[in-house]
């Protein structure tokens, strides 16, 4: 996912740069590829994961509200630890998705007006007002999303945050970093975790657009 959404953002702003080449064709099939990830993200989610880990309920506003005036520096930090993800990761992760699937709809869209061996050429399936607003969609999608890909790589490089980090390339986190970090009874892991097999580490709590 993460390289199918680096080569659409480079051939979608590297052209605007000034830098020809013969962009469309890679552009469209990473655009499948990110299609393929998201199907399969949402199917594991939904099936082998819970989707109450990512939800957003009326306790993590109350703590995003205690987080902000923290940060602000008008208050305390929330008196309880998060679940699996904080509500700013969640926060992250609802508005990747909606910027990804206005841009993979429109995207979808507009194969329609190139050739390619996917879908038929017909450059007539809309009007030029709605095509117009097609591609604004798309535009401002593929802009939010490199605006979140920059932010998500600035926290993954923090050297607080590395550990968040690495446990996207392991797998894991240690026993420790679980205890610190999240609160025991809202992100309950199960007996099957590493945890349980003389405490080395516990399932993964990737950074910020993770699992």
């Amino acid at each position: 996912m993460a390289l199918a959404m680096l080569a659409l953002l480079v051939t979608a702003f590297v052209p605007a740069m000034g830098y020809k080449f013969d962009w469309v064709t890679i552009h469209w099939i990473a655009g499948l590829a990110l299609i393929a990830t998201v199907i399969y993200h949402i199917v594991h989610a939904v099936f082998w994961q819970s989707l109450r880990n990512v939800w957003i309920d009326g306790a993590d506003v109350r703590e995003g509200m205690q987080e902000l005036s923290r940060f602000t520096g008008g208050g305390k930090a929330p008196p309880r630890k998060p679940g699996k993800y904080p509500v700013a990761q969640k926060l992250f992760h609802h508005a990747a998705a909606v910027a990804a699937l206005a841009a993979i709809v429109t995207g979808v869209l507009m194969m329609f007006r190139i050739e390619n061996p996917v879908l038929r050429h017909n450059p007539y399936l809309m009007g030029d007002g709605t095509w117009g607003f097609v591609y604004v969609l798309h535009g401002l999608g593929g802009v939010a999303l490199i605006t979140l890909v920059i932010t998500h790589i600035y926290f993954a490089i923090r050297p607080e945050k590395r550990w968040l980090t690495r446990s996207m390339f392991k797998g894991w986190i240690t026993r420790e970093e679980y205890l610190a970090n999240h609160d025991v009874e809202r992100w309950k892991v199960g007996e099957g975790g590493a945890a349980g097999r003389g405490g080395e580490g516990v399932p993964a709590a990737p950074a910020v657009a993770g699992d």
